[in-house]
Formats: C-alpha cells, sequence, structure tokens
C-alpha cells in the first residue's frame, strides 16, 4: 500500500505545477464603468498618466495620435510596422505600430518596449493582449474588479508624481 501511494504522490505531482517567482505578484483595482467596460490607471513615460480600458479582444494596446506626438517629442517611442487591423465594426483600418518605451499597468507592473498601434483622431487608450501576455499569466476577475499579473519589472520605490519619467525608468538601467 505505501508503494502505491507513494506511486500516486509522483504522479500527481508530475499533474500540477506551483506558481514560480513573478507570478500573480502584481494586483491591480480595475475600476468598471459598465456590465462589461473595466479601466485601469497607467502611465507611459515620456507621456504621463493615462486611463486605458482593459479590452482582452483587442489583440494590440491602442493610443491615439495626439498621445504618438507627445511621445515622439521626448524620444520615448519608436516606430515598428505598418498593421490592418480589423474594428469591431467590421471595418478594416490600416494603422502605424510603434513600441512604447515603458509602461505601467497600475502603477505596480512595468512593462519595457510595448507594441501600440496608433489610431486617428482622439480616441481612447486601450490595454489590449498584447500588453497583457506580457504580463502573463493573469487573473481578469469579475468580482472584484482587478487584474492580477505576473513577471512585471519594478521601478524606484515609490516615485512621487512630479518625478521626471527617468525616474521611472531607473530599474530598467540594469
Amino acid at each position: 500500500m505505501r508503494k502505491f501511494l507513494c506511486l500516486l504522490a509522483a504522479l500527481l505531482a508530475g499533474t500540477f505545477r506551483l506558481a514560480s517567482a513573478g507570478e500573480f505578484d502584481t494586483t491591480v483595482d480595475m475600476r468598471a464603468t459598465s456590465a462589461t467596460t473595466f479601466y485601469v490607471e497607467g502611465r507611459i513615460a515620456g507621456l504621463g498618466n493615462v486611463d486605458l480600458m482593459v479590452d482582452t479582444g483587442s489583440g494590440y494596446m491602442t493610443i491615439n495620435e495626439e498621445m504618438l506626438a507627445q511621445l515622439e517629442e521626448t524620444g520615448q517611442v519608436r516606430y515598428v510596422k505598418q498593421l490592418r487591423g480589423r474594428l469591431a465594426n467590421g471595418s478594416e483600418l490600416n494603422v502605424p505600430v510603434y513600441a512604447i518605451e515603458a509602461l505601467s499597468i497600475g502603477g505596480g507592473c512595468w512593462l519595457k518596449d510595448v507594441e501600440a498601434a496608433v489610431f486617428p483622431g482622439a480616441t481612447r487608450a486601450i490595454l489590449g493582449l498584447n500588453a497583457l501576455q506580457r504580463a502573463a499569466p493573469f487573473i481578469f476577475s469579475f468580482e472584484p474588479p482587478r487584474l492580477v499579473l505576473s513577471n512585471c519589472l519594478a521601478t524606484a520605490a515609490n516615485p512621487s508624481a512630479d518625478t521626471a519619467d527617468t525616474a521611472d525608468l531607473a530599474a530598467f538601467d540594469n
């Protein structure tokens, strides 16, 4: 019987994976504005604070042309490629994709070189799957509304609101 229990324990141990360091270590509260729309606070290096709509149906993070212009002025964005995408209404649109130097999700999860599609006009910023996959595995919780993220980069301890974006990037210089 003891051999059987040892064999069973060994088999079960191979089917379960324990969370490793860096997994599920950052919790970000979301703000629900309707039953299906959620927002998180974000920060884009070179731009400042942004309100990000969380959209797991969007393949890419998106910013608008005004945001891109500000990022280009600070030099914290670089052109990557042109993308032809299908919008929720079925129409197609060609948009440029830029890599943003650094993005913070909720203040505690920093990601480097996040690609963002640039939409015309004053469209809202969207936190899409390409950014969320960088913080995977992740949990999207409705009750309470929050994201639990993994593999986030940390910044300097609690930079003040009037600290320059370069201080937020200090952790990336290692």
